[in-house]
């Protein structure tokens, strides 16, 4: 029988959990879906009996992405949605080309979290139907309706060894930049074409500063758990280590969901996380930390004209609030994440039936688009997924070729950071599956 809908996602962490509640409504609603990784290898089942009616993608830029993420996984497809799971953007990228969609991607179904992306999109040559405004799935998780989902402050605490009386802060970082060193700065910005120099100091800077004030007022206060949400390219950092070792209630966990620890704590504060998002969505608040300005082509622009803390005084007195009030306007947040009374999950469902029910809106693999199917890509996925399943390291087996060893490692890796065992699917499914509505 040939699929409904195939689900593409790329980042794990990111995407599946909110892929899997749209997998299951769907199923529900009496549709065969199939969730697959962007590295998965290319089946030629796809192609043909089982080819799919709707793809929905994690991202649809330019005629490029297209071509990889549509046309080399089912052919060709006029019926592409996607997901679209970067919206938080600075105010140089929203102005920007790359972020507003190039060639036919403009063609395609881009589903927006709110009005304000809509709106940016449209004023960027972008059809109103082909922008709907579904609300963010992964915020659906905090909703009411998912009471229960997350587990409670004491039984988190109680698996990290953490005293459940205690008042339990989270800080959410992102200070990815700050533990790369100089040569690697350099290397991505030439990779990137952007100079990341001065945005580094400023990681550096605000890192140092925001771990100063944790350390003497945890010294003070040692009442409070402060659970430090380390951004995943702070993998790397001695003064972390340092911290860690000197106060016994600063906690440096990466595990479990951002949104798990959102739920479960007492008071949050962050520097420039797009989980702010998330904390309102919560219903809590949060303080923002910025003991030194940033620039404002990475500054998310959710934050502009929010409250921050900038020193010491300021955020002691912070955390002696009960409930402060949330430092983003209700108008700006609301804006980029709808607040409907209808669930998110459950309007991207609508949506993706229209799409299926009805004719195509558009044709993005019309005119000016040239299909080319990508044969190496194709044998390396295969070759790659072989070596996985038996846990044989490309840099290893093709140590006599540099070269092929680095190409494929760097395959092998992607596609281990985004597998998921069958019996973590199973286990994320029945966590699920009893709030469907």
């Amino acid at each position: 029988m040939a699929l409904d809908f195939l689900i593409l996602y790329e980042h794990t962490v990111r995407e599946y959990e909110s892929d899997l509640l749209l997998k299951l409504e769907l199923e529900r609603r009496g549709y065969q879906v199939e969730i697959r990784q962007l590295l998965d290898p290319k089946y030629r089942r796809l192609f043909g009996q089982d080819k799919p009616e709707v793809l929905v993608a994690s991202c649809m830029y330019d005629n490029e992405a297209i071509n990889s993420h549509v046309y080399n996984n089912i052919g060709r497809c006029d019926k592409i949605v996607n997901l679209h799971w970067e919206q938080m953007l600075s105010d140089t990228q929203e102005e920007g080309d790359w972020f507003n969609m190039n060639g036919n991607a403009k063609r395609c179904i881009q589903t927006c979290w709110g009005k304000r992306t809509a709106a940016r999109l449209q004023a960027h040559g972008m059809d109103p139907k082909n922008t709907p405004v579904t609300g963010a799935v992964m915020m659906d998780f905090l909703r009411p309706e998912f009471k229960g989902y997350f587990k409670d402050k004491a039984a988190l605490c109680r698996e990290f060894g953490l005293d459940p009386d205690k008042k339990l802060h989270l800080y959410i970082s992102s200070f990815g930049y700050a533990s790369m060193s100089a040569e690697e700065v350099a290397e991505l910005s030439r990779m990137a074409g952007t100079d990341f120099t001065g945005f580094a100091a400023t990681n550096r800077i605000s890192m140092d500063q925001t771990l100063r004030w944790f350390d003497a007022y945890l010294g003070d206060h040692p009442e409070v758990e402060l659970v430090y949400r380390r951004h995943p390219s702070e993998w790397n950092s001695p003064a972390l280590e340092e911290l860690t070792r000197k106060r016994p209630n600063f906690h440096v966990i990466f595990a479990d969901s951002v949104k798990q620890w959102i739920v479960a704590a007492d008071s949050i504060s962050i520097w420039m996380s797009t989980a702010i998002a998330e904390v309102y969505m919560a219903g809590k608040s949060c303080h923002i930390l910025r003991p030194v300005p940033i620039e404002h082509e990475y500054d998310p622009v959710i934050y502009k004209g929010a409250r921050y803390v900038t020193s010491y005084e300021e955020f002691c007195t912070a955390m002696a609030q009960s409930d402060p009030p949330f430092p983003i306007r209700r108008e700006v947040i609301e804006g980029y994440f709808d607040p409907s009374p209808r669930p998110a999950y459950l309007r991207m469902a609508d949506l993706l039936e229209q799409v299926y029910r009805e004719p195509p809106r558009d044709h993005p693999m019309g005119e000016g688009f040239t299909p080319h199917f990508n044969w190496l890509k194709y044998f390396a996925l295969w070759g790659v997924h072989f070596l996985y399943r038996r846990r044989w390291e490309p840099r290893r087996v093709f140590a006599w070729c540099p070269p092929l060893a680095g190409f494929a490692q760097r395959i092998y890796g992607y596609v281990d950071k985004a597998h998921l065992e069958p019996e973590e699917i199973r286990a994320m499914t029945e966590r699920i599956r009893p709030f469907l509505r």
